[in-house]
């Protein structure tokens, strides 16, 4: 169980009439950040900045990614004046990288052009599959965690690589549910529970997401946070899904700590059967 979990403790929420036993207001914390939102959003694909500045408002995020091999941040009207207009913190990546030495060049360039040493680490084995090359990316993480990043590594659902990157010191590990831009979901939900109850450091799911179900789904199986880009970005109403992205996750969230009944074999009536009448 991640770090973030055990040291979460339910509390009582008050809405109304009602009294809510759950987590919500409890941050997700990565290397003592804290950030009210549990949905990190991507900034790829977006048809206009207009669309996409709706989206990341109606998403509630508070942590966007920008792939920093594809935006300048010293251009005119840039999507970094959009995002900092927002009041969102970037966390540049390294999308479009496929060696170690190509992502950590563009982790040193965002550092000295944002001033943040946050990274998102992508290292991309081809084209074809868009999936993480572990090996460029151990060696990645390596060199960037002793040149002093913070940095969250994309990788493989692959529960011995995600542990291979904590013990490398990555601050968070983000495992993909599918394949960069399908929209399949989560295909191995064993290996993400898997992932999730062996890490000390949070665990955002990152890759994949089709609809807001997926996102609930990667809250309910225990990580702590979701990114997610073109599931909004390229829906026919970016706003309105962004927005049901953000119920989703706080629901994932809820419920995980809400504690569900457990999966039975045969039915259970909800009312004992014990000293009924006799008709």
């Amino acid at each position: 169980m991640s770090t973030e979990q055990s040291q979460t403790t339910p509390t009582t929420v008050t809405s109304g009439n009602s009294a809510v036993e759950g987590t919500a207001g409890q941050p997700l914390v990565i290397d003592g950040f804290e950030l009210r939102s549990r949905l990190v959003m991507g900034t790829g694909g977006a048809p206009s900045f207009t669309s996409l500045a709706d989206a990341l408002t109606a998403s509630g995020t508070e942590l966007t990614t920008v792939a920093m091999r594809r935006y300048s941040p010293a251009a005119a009207g840039s999507l970094f004046e959009l995002i900092d207009s927002l009041g969102i913190r970037v966390l540049p990546n390294t999308a479009g990288c496929y060696t170690a030495h190509e992502a950590v060049l563009t982790a040193r360039l965002a550092r000295e052009a944002l001033e943040t040493d946050w990274v998102k680490l992508e290292v991309i084995a081809d084209e074809e599959t868009l999936l993480p090359d572990p090996i460029e990316l151990v060696a990645a993480a390596e060199q960037l965690v002793a040149d002093g990043f913070t940095v969250l590594a994309y990788t493989n659902d692959d529960p011995v690589l995600a542990k291979r990157l904590e013990g490398l010191g990555c601050a968070a590990v983000m495992p993909l549910g599918a394949p960069i831009g399908t929209g399949l979901g989560i295909l191995n939900p064993h290996n993400i529970e898997l992932i999730v109850s062996r890490a000390e450091v949070p665990i955002i799911l990152d890759a994949g997401i089709g609809t807001a179900s997926d996102a609930a789904l990667a809250m309910e199986l225990g990580c702590d946070g979701v990114l997610l880009a073109t599931a909004v970005t390229r829906a026919q109403n970016p706003a309105a899904m962004a927005s049901a992205f953000n119920h989703a996750v706080q629901a994932g969230y809820l419920a995980r700590h809400a504690g569900r009944i457990p999966r039975r074999e045969h039915a259970q009536a909800s009312s004992q059967m014990t000293d009924r009448p006799d008709l």
